[in-house]
């Protein structure tokens, strides 16, 4: 038994745990959960936890349904919205076969497989999300459409309002379970509100984000409201994106920053990008996995709609933002199209695919757009090689399908069974009747 798992079995029992929760994601980045009495938790460690993986989307397949959910000691926290109630802990999961071996659908494995490529380049990947979400009251309007809990915009201060309490006991909750947050506040969009985490290397922040969306559920149902990571539930409001700063260290250098290069970007940095600005259009289906997240992309608002780069250039997919003169560990850029509600095991894994397919190929970084890049015509993009993000999920699937990147990192079956679960979303929405189409064209035709 380890030293983490000793530490995991003496805090049960000091802190009183009457249930421990096992977690893992399915391959559209769902939280599943099982809960253990205490007593279950070393034999977990030692044994798994077996269930039939047949049943959880992207998993397996029905004949061969039996998996291991072992705990990962090293995630261990307690749930600081249970401890009102009954003490309860929780681990995230690696899923195995009954042979032991990793499963390779499991999209946590997924990640570490893409992180030791990079680890065999020498490299370690940051990640550091700006996540935004919709709150919503509980009751809906006239045509059943969503109701934000206020009208306040970007950085806006509400004095007793519920969003202002919503942050604080988030961010609250967040800092108890070990989670560290940067920024907090009142985005553009009524009711939309932003938190920013501190950076971590990606697998830790995708375990982060997975508790994060648990917990913002959960505060806002104690406070008696909704909370969505829809991409974009108002027609005539900003979509919630996910922004994420990406950055790769060798040792404690950081490969992106280079005191002389334009934007203090190293070559290393430039190559990194070039691989995203490439790669974009068939990571596309990953970073934005649901038909919604098109209606983000191309509704305007700041969200990315064409694969270019800039400075200070907001309408670009991939951004170099300044940082503070001499802060070397600061050097980064940022990927903007990827929403918040994605798989963030998944997404993460692509974006490094792609950037380091840029470092290892040498990619040149084309030319910075420094034009807003929605204000320009067809004709102009297509001069400065600028390409177009997909329209559709469907349009993203076609590209991904055809992708050898995307199928190298996400491994045969879980490339297999996310394009199986999308095509099926986009199917199921193109065979709907909207009320759009009823209402311009029931009496007109």
């Amino acid at each position: 038994m380890s030293k983490q798992r000793d530490n995991v079995l003496r805090t049960i029992e000091e802190k009183n745990v009457r249930f421990v929760r096992l977690w893992f994601a399915d391959i559209q980045g769902t939280l599943k959960s099982v809960s253990l009495a205490p007593a279950e938790v070393e034999g977990a460690f030692s044994e798994g936890i077996g269930f039939d993986g047949s049943a959880i989307e992207g998993m397996t397949r029905a004949f061969e349904s039996d998996l291991l959910a072992v705990p990962d000691a090293s995630t261990f926290q307690l749930l600081p919205y249970r401890s009102g109630v009954e003490p309860t802990g929780r681990m995230f999961c690696d899923i195995r076969t009954p042979n032991g071996e990793p499963a390779v659908f499991d999209p946590r494995h997924v990640l570490k497989k893409q992180l030791a490529k990079a680890e065999d380049l020498g490299f370690t990947f940051y990640t550091h999300p700006e996540i935004e979400f919709y709150l919503l009251k509980n009751e809906t309007g006239v045509n059943g459409e969503p109701i934000p809990v206020d009208r306040a915009g970007y950085f806006d201060n509400v004095p007793g309002g519920t969003a202002h309490d919503f942050r604080r006991a988030s961010v609250n909750m967040l800092e108890d379970l070990g989670i560290t947050v940067e920024f907090s506040h009142h985005e553009g969009g009524p009711g939309q509100n932003e938190i920013d985490l501190r950076y971590a290397d990606a697998l830790t922040m995708a375990d982060n984000i997975m508790t994060f969306r648990a917990v913002v559920k959960e505060v806002a149902i104690s406070q008696g409201v909704r909370a969505t990571f829809m991409p974009k539930p108002f027609a005539d409001a900003p979509g919630s994106g996910m922004h994420t700063h990406l950055s790769l260290f060798e040792g404690e250098q950081n490969a992106f920053y280079d005191p002389g290069a334009k934007y203090q970007l190293s070559v290393t940095g430039r190559r990194f990008v070039a691989g995203l600005l490439k790669h974009a259009r068939e990571i596309t289906a990953v970073t934005n996995q649901y038909v919604n997240s098109y209606k983000r992309l191309w509704g305007g608002d700041e969200a990315p709609s064409y694969a270019a780069w800039g400075h200070l250039n907001r309408s670009a997919l991939v951004r170099v933002p300044s940082f503070k003169t001499g802060k070397a560990s600061s050097a980064r850029i940022e990927y903007r199209a990827i929403d918040s509600a994605c798989n963030p095991y998944l997404a993460y894994s692509v974006l490094l695919a792609a950037g380091l397919k840029g470092i290892t190929e040498e990619y040149e970084l084309p030319p910075e757009a420094e034009e807003n890049v929605w204000e320009l015509t067809r004709l102009e993009r297509r001069a400065m090689g600028v390409d177009a993000l997909p329209g559709s999920l469907d349009q993203a699937l076609h590209v991904m399908e055809n992708s050898d990147l995307v199928a190298d990192a996400l491994g045969e079956q879980a490339f297999a069974y996310f394009l199986r679960d999308k095509y099926n979303e986009a199917d199921q929405y193109r065979r709907q009747v909207t009320p759009w189409e009823l209402e311009h064209n029931l009496d007109r035709l």
